[in-house]
């Protein structure tokens, strides 16, 4: 197995498709963590 390089990115949007909150990680954070993080500041 190699090595993989990339970023997540974590949206959060209204019933309009407006962008309430947005996060970007590194590909290796698990995918829990950044969701509850934006959902509790809501």
């Amino acid at each position: 197995m190699g090595w993989f390089y990339g970023f997540k990115l974590y949206l959060i949007i209204n019933d309009q498709g407006g962008i309430i909150s947005v996060k970007v990680t590194t590909a290796n954070v698990d995918n829990k963590r950044p969701v509850s993080e934006r959902v509790n500041k809501l």
